[in-house]
C-alpha cells in the first residue's frame, strides 16, 4: 500500500500537478510562463505610450477622464484605444490572414467558398431571406411602391420602365459555396415576392435569373463562368449575356427601333482583384491572392475603332449600380454592360451609375435634374437582388418633377 502511494505521488508530480517533496511552491518553469504571460500584457500598453510619446501626442488612456464615466462613454473610449492601438494595427492583418486562409472565416463581409470562389454574406443573408422575416423594414422599405410610383411619373411624360434585377452571385452559384448545395440556381422568396407582385403591377422585368439558370455551365465544361470567383459582380460572359437579353425585350417590345450605328469588339483581358476581398481590408490577404485575369471584351466604333461613349441625346436612359460601373467606367472602360446593351441596339445610350444606389439614389439625380429626361423613350432601371433588403437610402418614394427644356447649362447624365 506504501509503494503504490508513493509511486501515484511521483508520478503526479512529474505532471505538475502535485510538487515534489521538499518543495514548497511552483516550479520554475510555471513562473517562467506567468511571468511572460504579464510582460506580454503590460507591453502592449508600454509600446503604445513609448509610440505616442515619440509622436509627441496625449497618451490615449488618459481619455478615460474627459467625459463622465457613463456605460456609452465607456464603450466609446474602448473602441478608440482599440483602433488606435500600435499593436493592433500590425497583428489584425496577420489574424485575419491567419483566420482567411487557415480556419476558413471571412468575418461580416465574406463566405468563403470551393476552389478560389469567395462571396458577399450580406448578399447571402439576402437570399435566406423572405419578406415576412423583416417585420417592420417589409412595410416601411418595401420596393414595390417606389417602383409603380416611378413607372408611372414617367407614364406621364410618354417614356416607358424596364427593370433589371442583376443576381446575386450567391443566386446563381449556390453550389461553389458548398459541395452539399447541388443546385443550379436558389430562388430567394424575397426576390420570387418582388417578381410576382411587379407582374401583379403590370411592371415590366427582364428575368436574369431564369436565363441565367439555363445559360449555367458546370465550370468543368471549360466556358467562362457567369460571375467572377473573387468578386460579388456579373463576368463579362454575364454581362454580354445580359444585355442581349435586355435588347431583345426592347426590340419585341416596340418600344425603340435598332439604330444605324456599327459597333464591334476587342478582346481587353485585365486583372482583378475581387471587392469582396477588399471589402475585408486586408492587406496581407490582398497581396496573398493571385488578382484574377478577366477576358473583357471592349466596344468599339466602327470604322475608327474609338472606345465607346454615352450620347446625352439618346432615346434610352441606363439607370443602376456598381454592376453597370464594372468593366465600364473603370479597367478596362468600355467593357460593361451600357456598352455591350448599345452594341446590340446599335445606339449610343445616355447613363447614370451610382454603385449601392440604383436604390433611391439614381432617381433623387433626376428629380433634381428632371431635364435629363428630355427625349427619352425608355428609361431602363438596374438594381442588385440584395438592394431588395440592403439599398442605399433605402426605397423612397421620389416624385418626379416635369422634365424642363433644355439648356446648355445642364450637364449630360454620368456617373454620380
Amino acid at each position: 500500500m506504501t509503494l503504490r502511494s508513493e509511486s501515484l505521488h511521483q508520478s503526479a508530480a512529474v505532471g505538475g500537478g502535485i510538487a515534489p517533496r521538499g518543495e514548497t511552491g511552483p516550479r520554475v518553469p510555471q513562473w517562467a510562463l506567468i511571468l511572460v504571460f504579464l510582460a506580454l500584457i503590460a507591453s502592449v500598453p508600454l509600446v503604445q505610450l513609448i509610440v505616442e510619446s515619440v509622436r509627441g501626442d496625449r497618451p490615449g488612456a488618459l481619455d478615460v477622464f474627459n467625459e463622465k464615466p457613463t456605460a456609452v462613454h465607456l464603450r466609446a473610449y474602448e473602441k478608440n484605444l482599440e483602433s488606435a492601438s500600435v499593436v493592433a494595427e500590425h497583428l489584425r492583418p496577420w489574424i485575419q490572414f491567419a483566420q482567411f486562409n487557415w480556419l476558413r472565416d471571412g468575418g461580416d463581409k465574406a463566405l468563403i467558398g470551393r476552389d478560389g470562389w469567395v462571396f458577399y454574406k450580406p448578399g447571402f443573408d439576402s437570399v435566406l431571406m423572405s419578406r415576412f422575416d423583416q417585420g417592420e423594414t417589409a412595410r416601411t422599405n418595401d420596393p414595390l411602391p417606389a417602383i409603380v410610383r416611378f413607372r408611372d411619373d414617367l407614364a406621364t411624360q410618354g417614356i416607358q420602365l424596364l427593370i433589371i434585377v442583376a443576381p446575386d452571385k450567391e443566386s446563381v452559384y449556390p453550389d461553389m459555396l458548398s459541395r452539399t448545395l447541388n443546385l443550379a440556381h436558389v430562388e430567394s422568396p424575397l426576390t420570387r415576392d418582388l417578381f410576382e407582385r411587379l407582374q401583379g403591377s403590370h411592371v415590366e422585368v427582364v428575368n436574369l435569373f431564369k436565363l441565367f439558370a439555363e445559360a449555367r455551365e458546370d465550370l468543368a465544361s471549360g466556358k467562362a463562368p457567369l460571375y467572377l470567383a473573387q468578386d460579388s459582380h456579373w463576368s463579362p460572359r454575364g454581362v454580354q449575356l445580359a444585355a442581349q437579353s435586355v435588347a431583345r425585350r426592347l426590340l419585341d417590345l416596340g418600344w425603340v427601333n435598332a439604330g444605324s450605328a456599327e459597333y464591334g469588339d476587342q478582346p481587353k483581358p485585365v486583372k482583378r482583384t475581387g471587392d469582396v476581398l477588399q471589402m475585408l481590408q486586408a492587406p496581407v490577404i490582398e497581396r496573398h491572392t493571385e488578382p484574377e485575369v478577366v477576358p473583357c471584351v471592349q466596344v468599339v466604333s466602327l470604322p475608327d475603332h474609338h472606345l465607346y461613349k454615352d450620347s446625352p441625346k439618346s432615346e434610352v436612359l441606363v439607370l443602376g449600380d456598381s454592376f453597370l460601373r464594372i468593366y465600364q467606367q473603370d479597367d478596362p472602360g468600355s467593357a460593361g454592360f451600357i456598352a455591350h446593351l448599345a452594341k446590340e441596339l446599335k445606339q449610343p445610350l445616355a447613363s447614370i451609375v451610382s454603385d449601392g444606389g440604383a436604390s433611391t439614389l439614381v432617381r433623387q439625380e433626376l428629380h433634381r435634374r428632371a431635364s435629363l429626361l428630355n427625349g427619352r423613350k425608355v428609361v431602363i432601371w438596374e438594381f442588385v437582388e440584395r438592394d431588395i433588403r440592403l439599398g442605399t437610402e433605402g426605397w423612397q418614394v421620389i416624385p418626379l418633377h416635369h422634365r424642363a427644356a433644355a439648356n446648355g447649362h445642364e450637364k449630360p447624365p454620368g456617373q454620380l
